[in-house]
């Protein structure tokens, strides 16, 4: 299992050390209202945002026991923590992926605290927090004295998807990894193969860093 969170260009930045556990928060929306003597009504006014948080850390140093990914994969951590913050700043939403689940989603960057802890020189320790993005949509409303309808103007959607999805080849990687990571499925790597023959050749365990695969 990988968490990880892609941009619109479709680069992933992948979270070396899985958390200990994930908090989705789900809550409804309500219009309190107080009416004299009766007491507090509430009216649901729709759901709001469900919020992802997490806590982990980017390690100084790999360690194969509990890292993600190889040593190369391994970000400085405060290059690390700058990156997050580049996310924290963006405007337009990441998608959140954690392999082998059903965790797919749009999200924001919403807060991230960073912790340095005495006697672990190096390490970089934080908490994430994410809010899911949607989609604004705006019905027509009647408007203006002739008894015309008016049309609140928005925004054109956001564009999630990749053109054509695509994967770079990285040191350590094989064919059953990337199907994992990417696919959710290790045994998909055929599918992968496939479609690259002519990038990859006739040994499908000879991938090489640097070779851009299609994905399926």
């Amino acid at each position: 299992m990988e968490f990880l969170l892609r941009d619109g260009k479709g680069k992933d930045f992948l979270f070396p050390v899985n958390p200990e556990e994930v908090t989705i928060s789900r809550q409804k929306g309500l219009d309190t209202v107080n009416i004299l003597s009766s007491g507090e009504f509430d009216f649901p006014q729709g759901d709001k945002v469900k919020e992802i948080s997490f806590a982990s850390f980017f390690p100084k140093t790999f360690d194969e026991s509990f890292c993600r990914g190889s040593e190369a994969d391994l970000p400085d951590p405060q290059t690390a923590m700058n990156k997050l913050n580049e996310f924290l700043a963006l405007k337009t939403p990441l998608r959140f992926i954690i392999s082998e689940t059903a965790v797919n989603v749009p999200v924001f960057v919403a807060s991230h605290n960073s912790t340095f802890r005495g006697g672990e020189p190096g390490d970089v320790y934080f908490d994430i927090t994410l809010r899911t993005w949607r989609e604004l949509k705006v019905a027509k409303t009647a408007g203006g004295s002739q008894g015309k309808t008016a049309t609140v103007n928005k925004k054109p959607r956001v564009d999630l998807k990749e053109k054509s999805k695509t994967y770079v080849v990285k040191p350590g990687d094989s064919l059953s990894k990337i199907a994992k990571l990417e696919l959710g499925n290790s045994s998909a790597w055929n599918k992968i193969y496939q479609l690259n023959k002519k990038v990859i050749g006739s040994n499908p365990n000879a991938i090489k860093p640097g070779q851009k695969l299609v994905l399926p």
